[in-house]
């Protein structure tokens, strides 16, 4: 007589934690956008390095040059597209880097969230500040310092806004390979000052050495001050200008790409 024999249960494969999204969803990205914002008011020197500071600058500037109003009128239109540049690449690149310092960064990519709505959440947040940074920039400059634009006001406004765009998403990207808040602040001289001698602030472009030149034809600060100067000359919006700011654009969104497909964990 048979034994009868009890079935075996195949054995199950080992779980494996569910796979990070792909695509960007925007309830994860506007989620991600609103902590960020919160944790920043509850950091007031953040905000004021962030808003303010363009502002003191212009500020200085305007005066520093009072015997001279035309050279402010000149140089003013370029710094204010340069000037939030370089406080959103800062206070971005380093407050990434906290992030994923504190582990804080970890534990947010451990949920089901992609790295493309954790980036696109940052510069939504990030954006949303440097649009009251600009409006105050631009304000002041035009409407209290006299700065003398013959075009609108709001293609300034609107230059500013995306070199802001640029310096946030410039900070996303270059956070990815510090190691601590000090190599993220030394990645300035290496990111911005050579974009600030070449983007045509000092000299025309078109003077400079001819290597320095093509240099500066792949730069996009140089498209930021081009454009910034194309509102100070003409009444109209020129082809020139809408080529400026979508280049513009488009480097701050290929940057954003490059700081999702390079974003990490954790610092090694």
């Amino acid at each position: 007589m048979t034994t009868p024999t009890t079935p075996t249960t195949p054995p199950t494969p080992a779980t494996r934690p569910p796979a990070p999204p792909r695509a960007l969803n925007a309830s994860r990205t506007t989620a991600t956008a609103a902590r960020v914002l919160r944790q920043l008011t509850h950091d007031p020197r953040t905000i004021a390095l962030l808003v303010l500071i363009p502002c003191v600058m212009l500020f200085l500037l305007r005066y520093v040059f009072d015997g001279s109003p035309r050279t402010f009128d000149s140089i003013g239109a370029s710094l204010l597209g340069i000037f939030p540049l370089i406080t959103m690449f800062l206070v971005t690149s380093i407050a990434t880097l906290r992030e994923r310092t504190s582990g804080t960064l970890e534990r947010l990519l451990a949920m089901p969230l992609g790295k493309g709505d954790l980036i696109a959440g940052y510069a939504l947040a990030f954006g949303a500040l440097a649009i009251i940074q600009s409006a105050l920039a631009t304000g002041l400059a035009v409407w209290f310092l006299g700065l003398d634009v013959t075009g609108s006001p709001w293609l300034l406004l609107l230059v500013a806004l995306l070199d802001a765009l640029l310096g946030t998403a410039l900070g996303l990207f270059v956070s990815a390979f510090a190691a601590s808040e000090f190599q993220a602040v030394q990645f300035m001289p290496a990111v911005i000052f050579p974009q600030l001698l070449l983007c045509g602030l000092f000299t025309p472009r078109d003077t400079m050495h001819p290597a320095l030149e093509a240099l500066s034809d792949v730069l996009p600060m140089s498209y930021a001050v081009d454009g910034m100067n194309e509102v100070l000359r003409h009444t109209d919006m020129t082809a020139t200008f809408v080529r400026d700011t979508l280049i513009v654009a488009g480097c701050a969104l290929l940057v954003l790409i490059l700081g999702a497909a390079t974003l990490r964990r954790r610092t090694a």
